[in-house]
């Protein structure tokens, strides 16, 4: 099992979608986890206990701008919704592994390091490129965000430099270096018995 992450804008999506071009089988953590918590009725529970009923809209969807609102704005608030959360997106991503007849499969998480999801992975790639382009990719991606809330979101996340003395290959996405010669360098690494 092979953990991918990088700070908010370093291009794990790119990167991750290579991967599945070669066929390797990918568990995006974040999507699951906002699947999670508008299917999986226990967490659902805990999220309205925590949060109050703003948490979900009319049609039972989660209100994202109230939780984010909330949770971004309040360190305390983050450690509540991460301790809801990631134990459950763990128990999917282990029953969705079970699977998976593929000789290693990656699990993209954002917070694969600040969660701590990392210890039960083998190997992990982390993606990396400088914060004036993340955040420029950012402001480009999401335009509701503010270079603000970009800031905001990247103080909560390990810092490059952790992430990359942490991380068994580093995958460079500076817009200098051809991402496609790094992604099948590492491929073929994880393929070898």
């Amino acid at each position: 099992m092979v953990g991918i992450t990088g700070g908010i804008g370093a291009g794990k999506t790119l990167v991750t979608k290579l991967f599945a071009l070669l066929g390797v089988p990918v568990y995006r953590a974040d999507d699951r986890a906002k699947w999670l918590m508008t299917n999986h009725p226990p967490l659902k529970q805990q999220i309205l206990a925590a949060f109050g009923a703003e948490s979900f809209l009319s049609d039972g969807s989660l209100n994202r701008p109230f939780l984010a609102s909330r949770v971004f704005s309040d360190p305390s608030n983050t450690e509540v919704i991460n301790k809801l959360v990631h134990p459950c997106v763990e128990e999917d991503f282990k029953k969705w592994t079970e699977s998976q007849p593929y000789p290693y499969v990656l699990k993209e998480a954002a917070l694969l390091f600040e969660s701590g999801s990392y210890r039960s992975l083998d190997k992990i790639i982390t993606v990396t490129a400088p914060e004036s382009l993340r955040v420029f990719r950012v402001l480009i991606r999401d335009p509701h965000r503010s270079k603000s809330d970009i800031e905001k979101i990247m103080e909560r996340q390990w810092p490059e430099q952790q992430k990359k003395e942490n991380a068994d290959f580093i995958i460079e996405n500076d817009e200098r270096i051809m991402v496609i010669p790094q992604v099948l360098k590492i491929h073929q690494l994880l393929m070898q018995p």
